[in-house]
């Protein structure tokens, strides 16, 4: 069971009573050690691992979309050997917000490292979901906080501060340690005018400047680009102007967990009188849990179930739905590929892709926009419209972060290897000396003391890969594997050996899967049969201890006959059928 306790049963006078306290009681100089396990020059698997005396904090818990080079991976998480390895010491989990790039490993570190998880109330509904569709989790203790709120987990007492994101329920944190204050932003932005009317809580972050902040790591996904990122207002604005020129449906791809943008599109639908349909597990689990903690308003009668849409004229139709990332299997997709079994893009519909593409999925994402073009209906995207705005803070806003908090030291996480780079030149720039600067690497261990910052070595670091319910069961050698079938395809070499006779009786037979077809290949296939037999008789006598011996030979044999022929290079397989 999942429980999600009443904040009022933790707090005690603001503060939440402690979790199990460090039992070092030796004098030594204070370090206090942070380690990125995941999160930096990449996007997705943002995981830091906070650690003083015999107490471990872990700041989010998230996951990763499998790079073009990983066939047939559904998802990627960080390696947390270094966890495993000290479970005793973890206090607990503190979850700056609920995108999957920060909850999405939660199911899996969960189940193997349980300990208490603290987050806002919808990051917590988030991650409930997840965990309860992995069944086998049972008694994770989910502990709700508030902007505000202080938790004290060992030696470390944790703020959640409020700011603006792309998502509700999005905090920072100032980490006081015995060493000295460390704030980490978390996923943020500026934003005056949000959509929920609370805006970033600008004010404790200069208090806590101007108390003294011993380190500072900060968002830096959109460090290359100058000026402010704008306000999600503008958004609001542009699907008003939008919903007032479409005659037919429309229908706006999005992430579902963006709250905020969901509501400015209920919001506009109210407005020009349209019913709200919602196509997409992701998008009806969450703006579910979403209704329930009163996050997301939507009147009355206005949402209705995808069964009901032809009951309605076209032009009182609104259609959210998952796949702004050209998911081959998101509500999106189907709809453009004619393969959703309620909804078929119409030239008289208007398309609303709502976001911007994760790198990596940047031609996903055109694919499924030219599809659509195709279809005829009026598309609408980031080049032509203001339909998206970012989460993360600009150049002119990490400046503001930077000169509120004023940090002895500094790290610039959340992001590619330039983005952190070009990061922290911008540290650099506002006056920061530069051996006060460092760009962090995965596994690498950063120890602090009030006057120091110095990387003290590195643990077990790296990716694991999620293959259904394999965890960690595919590595280096088995995607490579899958990348050459993939590119050259499978000849397969089937012969059989009599026992006794210690000879090949039969074949070798040739079987092609994704390399050429057979039937119009007679030539081919024949010069790679008589390639065999030729490394076959060459081998004389079968020793039935040295099969592997005979394959190799002919593999090498009908490899090298194939790259002289076509110069291509599938994968042989050679298989021995004892007779």
């Amino acid at each position: 069971m999942i429980v999600i306790p009443n904040l009022s049963l933790y707090r005690k006078g603001g503060v939440f009573l402690s979790q199990k306290r460090s039992k070092n009681t030796k004098k030594k100089e204070p370090r206090l050690r942070i380690i990125p396990l995941g999160g930096l020059g990449e996007i997705g698997m943002n995981m830091t691992v906070f650690e003083y005396g015999d107490d471990i904090v872990v700041v989010d818990v998230g996951s990763m979309f499998p790079r073009d080079d990983m066939p047939g991976i559904d998802l990627v998480i960080p390696d947390f050997t270094y966890l495993e390895k000290n479970r005793e010491r973890i206090r607990g989990y503190v979850i700056t917000h609920g995108h999957e790039d920060h909850i999405g490993a939660a199911p899996y570190v969960l189940k193997e490292l349980p300990a208490p998880v603290y987050g806002t109330r919808l990051t917590l509904a988030l991650v409930a979901q997840k965990l309860k569709e992995h069944r086998h989790i049972e008694g994770v203790q989910l502990n709700v906080v508030e902007p505000g709120d202080l938790i004290q987990l060992g030696a470390f007492r944790i703020e959640f501060i409020k700011v603006n994101h792309s998502i509700a329920g999005a905090c920072a944190l100032a980490i006081h340690t015995p060493v000295g204050t460390v704030v980490h932003t978390g996923d943020f932005k500026v934003d005056f005018t949000p959509v929920d009317g609370e805006p970033i809580d600008l004010g404790r972050f200069a208090e806590l400047g101007s108390r003294g902040v011993l380190l500072l790591l900060a968002d830096s996904t959109n460090s290359e680009r100058t000026g402010y990122t704008m306000s999600e207002k503008k958004v609001c604005q542009t699907f008003n102007t939008l919903f007032e020129r479409a005659d037919g449906r429309i229908i706006i791809a999005m992430f579902a967990s963006n709250i905020h943008r969901i509501q400015s599109v209920v919001d506009s639908s109210v407005r020009f009188g349209r019913k709200v349909c919602l196509v997409g597990r992701s998008m009806v689990n969450i703006a579910r849990a979403a209704m329930q903690l009163g996050d997301l308003r939507i009147p009355e009668g206005r949402l209705i179930s995808v069964d009901d849409i032809d009951r309605y004229e076209d032009n009182e139709i609104t259609v959210i739905t998952t796949g702004s990332q050209g998911e081959p299997m998101s509500g999106l997709s189907r709809m453009a590929f004619a393969e959703h079994r309620k909804l078929e893009i119409r030239a008289s519909d208007m398309v609303i892709v709502s976001a911007s593409a994760i790198p990596g999925n940047e031609k996903s994402v055109s694919r499924v926009i030219n599809q659509l073009v195709r279809t005829g209906a009026d598309v609408v995207y980031e080049a032509l419209a203001e339909v998206h705005v970012s989460g993360h803070a600009r150049q002119e806003e990490l400046k503001l972060m930077h000169m509120l908090v004023r940090p002895k030291f500094f790290l610039p996480v959340h992001g590619e290897y330039r983005h952190l780079y070009h990061h922290a030149r911008l540290a650099e720039a506002l006056g920061m000396p530069e051996e006060r600067i460092h760009i962090p690497e995965v596994g690498e261990m950063i120890e602090l003391s009030p006057n120091s910052m110095t990387v003290a070595g590195t643990v077990p670091s790296g990716s694991t890969l999620i293959d259904g319910l394999g965890v960690g069961d595919v590595g280096a050698v088995v995607l490579k594997d899958r990348k050459h079938l993939s590119e050259d395809g499978l000849l397969i070499v089937v012969m059989g050996v009599d026992h006794e006779e210690r000879a090949v009786v039969s074949g070798p037979d040739i079987i092609s899967r994704g390399f050429v077809y057979m039937r119009e290949a007679d030539e081919l296939v024949e010069g790679a049969r008589d390639a065999a037999k030729r490394a076959i008789d060459a081998f004389g006598a079968v020793d039935t201890t040295d099969w592997n011996h005979l394959k190799n030979n002919v593999r090498d044999a009908v490899q090298h006959y194939i790259y002289e022929t076509l110069k291509r290079n599938p994968m042989i397989l050679p298989i021995i059928v004892e007779i």
